[in-house]
């Protein structure tokens, strides 16, 4: 189960990084960010509000813990993404946020001294290198052509950012339910970026009441907030935030995907190599092989 949510969670995201660049030009970042929480904490409040009532002791006793990881995975994390996506191509946002696996590793080592395994280390190699191939359309220049801009940087602070967020939920509460805490970082990340989208509001930038808007906020609402949050938090805290980050390389697979499927896009050697690389890594970096005795 753990995988299963863990691959969901990364379609989801890969939607979320399509939409916001083919959006960018027509929605701002920090109101596509203020209302994307807005959105997904109504939803929350069907089923979620009430188990936060009932545990809100809990939540003021770990009420440190919940303000980080509303600051790092709400507000932080999901606002530089959107800034970034005003700057920069969805190849170079996906290409910097590869390196999540190996943040990931080193926040857990930082601050929990959690190591990895050299079978773990060489799985999040060869999934890198599917993704470098993917991306490079299978030709070595193509990256290094690549040209990075402010955006590519404010992907990586982000990418920084969701390491120290999913190394964190070690510390998550055993007795908090899940939508409690959904609900309560949701509450604190919206807190946080309000007063960034009102200076955006004052410099003139609001989001069109359009069909393409609305169902671009409907869609980062429900699955790539969440759901995908829901998802995401679950899987780390059953196999561990070093075996979940290679997932992330799974971005890349849904991208080409998604593009095949609804722009028409070919289906070419080097994007089944660089799966078949992913998902070798995952195996490597997740599964062990047990011998009998």
């Amino acid at each position: 189960m753990p995988y299963l949510l863990l691959i969901l969670t990364t379609l989801f995201w890969s939607g979320n990084f399509v939409l916001s660049r083919g959006m960018h030009a027509s929605i701002p970042p920090l109101g596509l960010s203020f209302w994307r929480w807005s959105v997904a904490l109504l939803i929350l409040c069907f089923f979620g509000v009430h188990h936060l009532w009932r545990e809100r002791t809990i939540a003021q006793d770990h009420s440190r813990f919940i303000v980080i990881q509303g600051l790092l995975g709400v507000t932080g994390f999901n606002s530089l993404i959107y800034l970034a996506m005003q700057s920069t191509t969805a190849i170079n946002a996906v290409l910097v946020n590869s390196c999540v696996p190996i943040l990931i590793a080193l926040a857990s080592w930082l601050m929990y001294r959690d190591l990895l395994t050299p079978r773990q280390i060489l799985g999040v190699c060869v999934s890198l290198c599917g993704v470098l191939l993917i991306i490079a359309k299978g030709q070595l220049a193509t990256l290094l052509q690549v040209d990075f801009n402010r955006g590519d940087i404010y992907v990586l602070i982000a990418a920084v950012m969701w390491a120290f967020y999913s190394a964190n939920l070690k510390r998550y509460p055993p007795d908090l339910h899940p939508f409690a805490y959904l609900c309560a970082i949701v509450i604190v990340g919206l807190i946080g970026i309000f007063p960034f989208y009102l200076l955006e509001l004052f410099q003139g930038q609001y989001i069109p009441l359009t069909t393409s808007s609305i169902v671009t906020i409907i869609y980062v609402a429900l699955f790539a907030s969440v759901l995908a949050f829901i998802f995401w938090n679950r899987a780390v805290r059953t196999i561990g935030a070093n075996k979940a980050g290679p997932f992330v390389h799974l971005m890349p697979v849904f991208s080409t995907i998604l593009a095949v499927l609804f722009l028409g896009e070919k289906l070419t050697a080097f994007h089944l190599q660089g799966m078949l690389l992913i998902f070798s890594g995952i195996v490597l970096t997740t599964f062990r092989i047990r011998q009998k005795a």
